[in-house]
């Protein structure tokens, strides 16, 4: 799966494709497909005390009620600007993001003065395209500055993963359009509504394009009614599928392609204390689940999560399963689980981080992962375990010593870079807050001594060594302060 995932780039739609049997639109929607233009700033995880890079971007989106404009979440993240265009118009309007929802890379943007959008339509939300219909993708590829239309044909239904934040998978619609940044965000029409937004493409092939399709758009809708998103339930168990006819012969299962073996349970998941690893699930809210972990919806096969998908918090599900021979059904009440974000990419965050005598503390997260080196194979247990195994339970952070910066102080400790933390001075490092309490309490001990896991030997700094060292650290690295513990 993750070598699927550094394949998709949430990037965008265009290309040629077959003639559409849709009715041409109508000239006055266009102005309705709006170019938006981003400013960013992305933070900088190898010196978290920088203000990190700035770049810019261009994307799509459009109209879908009064003041509400749908884009993609990628064309506006860590955005310190936004302004939108309109079609054939070279006058710039500033924009807010007004809800962002990075699992489903969705974003619902405003603008201070709606009067010159007012008249133009607001786009409908129809269904899931059919497979081999036609679909149109509106938006503002590179290539060109003016408005681009192109005709793609669905190819694929599936619950793919969304490649913005590595984490999420989603149900998905796969079209035969060709690639390019900047359609990002734009509308797939078919019969004049919005069947779908453009979102990501696939690199090893041509003529490949994926669209949010309009479920997750709904969802995230709904979602937002009460003034904030709340994120995606999870049922917080892993499922093994039952191919295997010696496995089904001796779980007492009839050959016949129903039923997935659940294998584990996330700690204070919904399924914690409801599913049991051993549990076969044969059916959710009624619906089959056949041995691939598959039920049909619509006429589609889907995976069984995509139920899961369309309900929010608070909502209870009832599952049928066979628990040692015996029949049950177990209701469920889902919620989110937020200790899986540990593997989704952050955005609009600051980096977390403790100097201290030149050892620089970072937590443990996948943006940690995606910009430094960390090839202990500690650290890559303690994250690979941290939802699965409960690591959370105990640590809410995983502390790790990112870096040393040269110092008379720190010259003989270059070994511990990339290690994980596991006591300081004898008390388990439960988070980043309380790291920077026993780093800095008001009553120093004469050494600080620091174990990191994987080492027999620990780290021992002379406090009365700490406060020169800051001074000489902070003045050769430009650090303003030695910490920030909010992101």
């Amino acid at each position: 799966m993750h070598c699927f995932r550094a394949l998709l780039l949430p990037l965008a739609l265009t290309g040629s494709g077959l003639a559409a049997d849709n009715p041409p639109l109508p000239s006055d929607v266009y102005k309705s497909v709006l170019r938006i233009e981003v400013a960013t700033q992305t933070p900088d995880y190898r010196t978290p005390w920088n203000a990190g890079r700035f770049s810019g971007a261009i994307g799509s989106g459009f109209i879908i009620g009064n003041n509400r404009i749908l884009t993609n979440a990628h064309v506006v993240s860590n955005a310190s600007r936004v302004l939108i265009n309109i079609y054939g118009s070279p006058k710039k309007y500033p924009a807010k993001v007004e809800f962002i929802a990075h699992d489903c890379d969705l974003a619902l943007l405003s603008v201070d003065n709606f009067a010159d959008f007012a008249a133009f339509p607001a786009f409908e939300l129809d269904d899931v395209p059919a497979l081999e219909s036609q679909v149109r993708v509106i938006g503002y590829p590179i290539g060109g500055e003016r408005l681009s239309v192109t005709r793609g044909v669905v190819s694929r239904i599936d619950f793919q993963a969304y490649a913005h934040s590595r984490a999420d998978s989603h149900l998905i619609v796969q079209i035969d359009a060709a690639i390019n940044p900047g359609n990002s965000g734009g509308p797939c029409i078919q019969n004049g509504k919005v069947v779908g937004v453009a979102f990501q493409g696939l690199r090893q092939a041509d003529n490949t394009g994926y669209i949010i399709p309009t479920p997750v758009v709904k969802h995230f809708l709904k979602d937002i009614e009460d003034g904030s998103y709340d994120h995606y339930a999870e049922l917080g168990c892993s499922e093994f599928p039952l191919f295997n006819p010696a496995m089904r012969k001796a779980l007492g299962r009839p050959d016949d392609d129903q039923g997935v073996l659940v294998t584990s349970v996330i700690p204070t998941s919904s399924a914690d204390g409801r599913l049991q690893p051993g549990d076969i699930l044969m059916s959710i809210e009624g619906l089959p689940i056949d041995s691939a972990g598959m039920v049909v919806i619509d006429g589609e096969n889907v995976n069984f999560h995509e139920i899961i998908e369309r309900k929010f918090a608070g909502d209870t599900i009832s599952v049928r399963l066979l628990r040692k021979g015996e029949w049950k059904e177990v209701p469920i009440e889902l919620k989110p689980l937020k200790w899986s974000r540990m593997f989704a990419i952050d955005y609009e965050s600051q980096p977390r981080y403790i100097v201290f005598a030149g050892l620089v503390f970072q937590p443990l997260d996948t943006n940690l992962f995606a910009s430094q080196k960390l090839d202990d194979v500690n650290v890559r247990r303690l994250y690979s375990d941290y939802v699965h195994k409960g690591i959370f339970q105990q640590r809410e952070d995983i502390v790790v010593l990112t870096r040393i910066e040269s110092d008379p102080l720190t010259s003989q400790l270059d070994g511990f870079a990339g290690c994980a933390v596991d006591t300081i001075n004898g008390t388990t490092v439960r988070d980043l807050a309380q790291a920077y309490d026993l780093l800095y309490p008001p009553d120093p001990p004469e050494y600080f001594v620091i174990q990191v896991f994987g080492s027999s030997r620990p780290l021992i700094i002379p406090s009365a060594k700490v406060k020169d060292a800051n001074a000489r650290v902070q003045k050769a690295g430009g650090i303003d302060h030695l910490f920030n513990l909010k992101s």
